[in-house]
């Protein structure tokens, strides 16, 4: 038996001379220590033994026992403390690690470009919430409780209790120029930047969110020849460096009369839509409590993705909103 026992104690110095990790030295404490090791199995061989015997090789391997469980205590700190100063270490003649810095989303960029050629003609930029009620978002634009806007595939409804004005998240940023008008008078001019929803099916070209502007100038003798000059000049700042063919198409747009679509041609030869607007309608400004016999206006709305798409030549929409840092570092 004492001779096993010093078996075993030879056999734990010479492997603990090779640990060099602590993962290391958790096996040999197990394969050592454990309730099944060999050492426990010596101590429990006690109970077979006589007085005499138990009382000599009982001693002797409790002192084993006892001195194992030192030495891995001691290696186990050293081991600690010297992992502790390799990952502190700092090696100053290594090349430092490139900071990656961020940048500006491609939706973003466009936006703020936006707002600063809208700023340089003078035009204030306003906010509004994303969350609205069916009256500004509706019926103070001239959409009345029959309008298809209204469907269930077209709008987000917000659930909420019977008797209320019912929320919805706004389906385009109009409703900010109704706050805007009621707060305000004229004359001004505001564009109004933000996330819109609209209950679509998604393909290349459709999103359920997306970016949206509008904006709005109201005075005493403001006309569509006021609206032309700024459509036109705002094109051909943010395309700049491209020469730019304007069309003007009659359209409808129940928030304005008359109302227009202004295709814009690029230098690729093909016209694109890019703009819904018009004269503000006389409701809306009934709605505010303008006279509209005293003044007018015109409104307009463009798509910000589809204009960044347009300028950086972006085939699908759903590369804005996928997250794929492929598609963001190249901008």
């Amino acid at each position: 038996m004492l001779e096993k026992l010093k078996k075993i104690r030879d056999e734990f110095v010479k492997e603990l001379g090779n640990t060099q990790d602590l993962d290391h030295l958790e096996k040999i404490r197990v394969k050592y220590t454990g309730r099944k090791s060999e050492l426990g199995d010596l101590l429990g061989s006690l109970k077979d033994m006589t007085v005499e015997e138990r009382r000599e090789f009982g001693s002797k391997a409790n002192i084993a026992r006892n001195e194992i469980d030192d030495l891995i205590k001691e290696k186990g700190e050293n081991l600690y403390h010297k992992q502790a100063l390799t990952e502190s270490f700092l090696d100053i003649t290594k090349p430092g690690k490139k900071i990656e810095a961020g940048h500006l989303h491609p939706l973003t960029k466009v936006e703020d470009e936006i707002k600063q050629i809208f700023s340089s003609m003078n035009f204030s930029v306003v906010e509004g919430p994303e969350v609205e009620d069916e009256y500004h978002n509706f019926d103070a634009l001239n959409i009345p409780e029959n309008h298809p806007a209204r469907e269930m595939w077209d709008t987000f409804w917000i659930k909420q209790a019977e008797g209320k004005n019912r929320l919805l998240l706004r389906t385009h940023t109009s409703p900010a120029q109704i706050h805007y008008m009621e707060k305000h008078q004229p004359p001004f001019q505001i564009i109004v930047p933000g996330r819109v929803f609209r209950y679509e099916a998604l393909d290349a070209s459709h999103e359920f969110n997306f970016y949206q502007l509008e904006g709005l100038m109201v005075g005493k003798d403001i006309s569509l020849a006021n609206f032309k000059f700024v459509v036109e000049e705002f094109f051909k700042k943010f395309f700049k460096g491209q020469k730019i063919d304007f069309r003007f198409r009659a359209s409808y747009f129940p928030f304005v009369e008359p109302g227009v679509e202004v295709d814009i041609k690029l230098q690729n030869g093909n016209w694109m839509e890019v703009m819904g607007a018009g004269m503000v309608h006389r409701n809306v400004f009934n709605s505010v409590k303008y006279n509209p016999n005293d003044i007018q206006g015109f409104a307009f709305g463009m798509g910000i993705d589809r204009l960044a798409m347009i300028k950086y030549k972006i085939p699908d929409i759903r590369l804005f909103y996928n997250g794929d840092l492929r598609f963001i570092k190249q901008f």
